[in-house]
C-alpha cells in the first residue's frame, strides 16, 4: 500500500482500480478533522486520474469502513467550530459524490451517522453479511445533516425518519431490503462481493460510465424535464469517443 499522506493509502491494479484505505484512524475509522481533510485531499488527487476505472473505498480494519465521526472532538465544539467541522465532512462527502468514477464502498462491520453520510455518496455500497448500521446523531444531541439528505432518494422519506429519529440500528438484511445497500457478502466474501462489482463495472466502455455518473448526479437535482432534454447533448458527446463505434461494431460482430 501507498500512502498518499498518514490518512490514506491506496493500492492499485493493473486494470485501473483503486482501493482508497481509510488509516491510523482507530479500530472503527472514526471522522476526525485530520482524518476527513487527508481523505478529501487524497480523493481530490485521484480524482484527475483518467485511467483510474473504479474506486473502492475501505477502512484499514474489519469492523468498520467508517464507524461515523469522532465524539471526542465533536464534544468540545461551540456553533462557529461545529459549522467548520460539518463542512470538511460535507466536503469529504461531494468529493466522493463528485468522484468522476465509480465507486464502492465496501463495508465491514458498523457504518453509522458521518461514516453512512460517506456511504450514501459512494456509487454502490456491499457490505458484510453481520454488516449493522445507523444514524444515531440524535442520541448525541444533534440532527443528522449534510449528505443524510440523499437518504431519502436511496431508501424513501418514511425508512430515512425512521433511522435519523429513532437512532435504532439496522442489520445488513434490512438494509437490503429497504435499498440502503446494494449487496450483502456471504460470511468470509466480502472481498469477493467488492470483485465481483468490480469485473462488473470494467466490463462497462469508461467514458460512457463517467458520462452516466454525472448524468445521475444531474437527474438528482434537475427537474424532469430538463434532465430528459439535457442528456441528448451528452448522448452525442459519447460519440466522440471511439466507445460506441468500436463496442458496437464487436457487438455486431459477435451476432453474426
Amino acid at each position: 500500500m501507498h500512502m498518499l499522506n498518514p490518512f490514506c493509502g491506496i493500492d492499485r491494479d493493473p486494470r485501473g482500480v483503486v482501493r482508497l484505505t481509510i488509516c491510523n484512524a482507530g479500530p472503527l475509522n472514526i471522522l476526525g478533522s485530520a482524518v476527513i481533510h487527508a481523505v478529501r485531499e487524497g480523493l481530490q488527487a485521484l480524482a484527475a486520474e483518467r485511467r483510474i476505472r473504479v474506486l473502492v473505498m475501505a477502512g484499514q480494519s474489519e469492523k468498520s469502513m467508517i464507524g461515523g465521526a469522532d465524539i471526542k472532538e465533536m464534544a468540545t465544539l461551540n456553533q462557529a467550530s461545529a459549522e467548520k467541522f460539518i463542512t470538511g465532512l460535507r466536503d469529504l462527502c461531494e468529493a466522493v459524490r463528485a468522484f468522476p468514477s465509480p465507486v464502492i464502498a465496501r463495508m465491514p462491520g458498523w457504518c453509522l451517522g458521518g461514516g453512512l453520510e460517506v456511504a450514501a455518496a459512494c456509487d454502490f455500497r456491499i457490505a458484510a453479511h453481520d454488516a449493522k448500521f445507523g444514524m444515531p446523531e440524535v442520541r448525541v444531541g444533534i440532527p443528522s445533516v449534510i449528505h443524510a439528505a440523499l437518504l431519502p432518494r436511496l431508501i424513501g422519506s418514511g425508512r430515512t425518519r425512521w433511522l435519523v429519529m429513532t437512532a435504532e440500528n439496522i442489520d445488513a438484511a434490512t438494509a437490503l431490503a429497504w435499498g440502503l445497500v446494494d449487496v450483502v457478502a456471504p460470511e468470509g466474501g466480502l472481498d469477493g462481493a467488492v470483485e465481483k462489482t468490480v469485473k462488473t463495472l470494467l466490463e462497462c466502455a469508461p467514458e460512457a460510465l463517467r458520462a452516466q455518473k454525472a448524468l445521475l448526479r444531474q437527474w438528482e437535482e434537475l427537474p424532469l424535464t430538463e434532465s430528459v432534454n439535457l442528456s441528448i447533448g451528452v448522448f452525442g458527446k459519447s460519440f466522440l469517443t471511439d466507445e460506441p463505434k468500436r463496442l458496437m461494431q464487436g457487438f455486431i460482430d459477435r451476432k453474426r
